[in-house]
């Protein structure tokens, strides 16, 4: 016996419950979870359920792993918008967030930047858009408000940033809802944290895991490297050794150290692991200037 599957190619311009054909007069519309099948109406879709709800299941959840197994081109944090090089996911990020602007900065056109105004005694002002420098908090809180009547995703997730620092978990929640809404990939990274702890909303597992995927298929490695470990706890060690790749290749020492021990235990091929070294090094290769090096030395002194 053929399965429904096996059956799509032959005629998909065909109801899939009475059979009509779709003409001038009858639309057809395709299942919306797999897409395998196409239904004149609602009725018919109902009628339909029992018998395609099994094979739909299974198609829906290959269609939602090819889309989470895909390697982003970019981390979250995409590339500076001077120097068009990757921005650093490290532990310690070489890089600055412009709240006039809500752009990241590299520490090698900042320092780029600064020497210039030092050398020609200029006032200080953004490397990208060149809006004066804040000089205390209350400039940065002004710059924020602006950017939040401009309906700035960026800024809507640090100002939640800063409520979470004060205990107002329900605001901040709040904030990162809507900036998640507008696509901040952080926002639905840190999201996922306050709904995996209950932290200002109610605790629930799936939206976690919801915010968590969004997440890591637009670049985030930290929401990646979480997702694959919440897999391997579950014994899935396959698909927490996937995410832990994608997340590698983007230059996260998390997931890389996370392969190194699975491929101790042999849960991970050699050539795997190989061409993972190969791909984190060549990501944190990306990220290296020598006008990031100085700057980076630089700003370091600074802090000393």
């Amino acid at each position: 016996m053929r399965s429904e599957a096996e059956t799509i190619d032959e005629d998909t311009s065909m109801c899939a419950s009475c059979g009509v054909a779709e003409g001038d007069d009858i639309k057809l519309k395709n299942c919306t979870a797999c897409h395998l099948v196409k239904y004149c109406g609602v009725k018919c879709q109902k009628e339909h359920r029992p018998q395609h709800k099994r094979e739909c299941k299974m198609r829906a959840a290959e269609l939602h792993d090819e889309i989470l197994f895909k390697q982003p081109e970019n981390s979250h944090l995409g590339d500076c918008p001077i120097c068009c090089l990757p921005l650093s996911i490290g532990k310690n990020k070489a890089s600055t967030l412009m709240t006039c602007c809500s752009n990241m900065i590299c520490k090698g056109c900042s320092y780029t930047n600064a020497m210039r105004e030092i050398r020609d005694s200029l006032d200080q002002r953004c490397p990208y858009c060149r809006h004066p420098m804040p000089n205390s908090r209350a400039d940065n809180e002004k710059n924020a408000m602006r950017r939040l009547e401009a309906n700035d995703p960026v800024a809507m997730r640090e100002v939640g940033k800063r409520l979470s620092r004060e205990g107002d978990y329900k605001r901040s929640v709040d904030y990162w809802a809507k900036a998640s809404e507008l696509g901040d990939l952080e926002a639905h990274y840190l999201i996922s944290y306050s709904y995996r702890v209950g932290e200002g909303v109610q605790k629930d597992i799936k939206k976690a895991i919801y915010h968590a995927e969004q997440a890591a298929i637009g670049g985030h490695p930290g929401s990646r490297f979480n997702l694959g470990s919440n897999e391997f706890q579950s014994g899935k060690v396959e698909r927490a050794i996937k995410h832990w790749i994608i997340a590698s290749n983007h230059g996260h020492d998390d997931s890389l150290r996370m392969l190194r021990g699975s491929y101790n235990k042999r849960f991970v091929g050699k050539e795997d692991f190989a061409a993972a070294l190969r791909a984190h090094q060549a990501a944190l290769d990306a990220t290296k200037s020598p006008q990031r090096e100085a700057g980076e030395a630089f700003y370091a002194n600074q802090n000393e």
